[in-house]
């Protein structure tokens, strides 16, 4: 795996990611997204294009988010997607992992 989306994603959705990524490598779930490990080529436009600072080379995701390069291979297992092809063959997902279901946004 290149590429992890972490925390600053969720509930964001901005699809930024996903219209630059030349593979269609990222995968939508209803509140976060996730980068196939797969299939990324390991370009890095998902992380230049990310208005949230989501995107980290995975030698780079911040110690705090360290779980989350399991949670962005296990959404492909949670959802039985293995190399789709592409985003676009398999559209929007009903289940999200669970580091992103149990999510709750700190109180500002």
């Amino acid at each position: 795996m290149a590429y992890v989306i972490a925390e600053p994603c969720i509930d964001v959705k901005d699809r930024a990611c996903i219209e630059d990524c030349p593979v269609d490598a990222i995968y939508e779930g209803p509140r976060g997204t996730y980068i196939s490990p797969l299939e990324c080529i390991d370009c890095g436009a998902c992380a230049e294009a990310c208005p949230a600072g989501a995107v980290f080379f995975v030698g780079d995701l911040p110690a705090k988010w360290k779980d989350w390069t399991a949670a962005n291979a296990e959404f492909f297992e949670i959802n039985g997607i293995e190399a789709a092809g592409g985003y676009e063959k398999v559209g929007l997902q009903e289940r999200d992992h669970a580091l992103v279901e149990a999510y709750v946004a700190a109180e500002a």
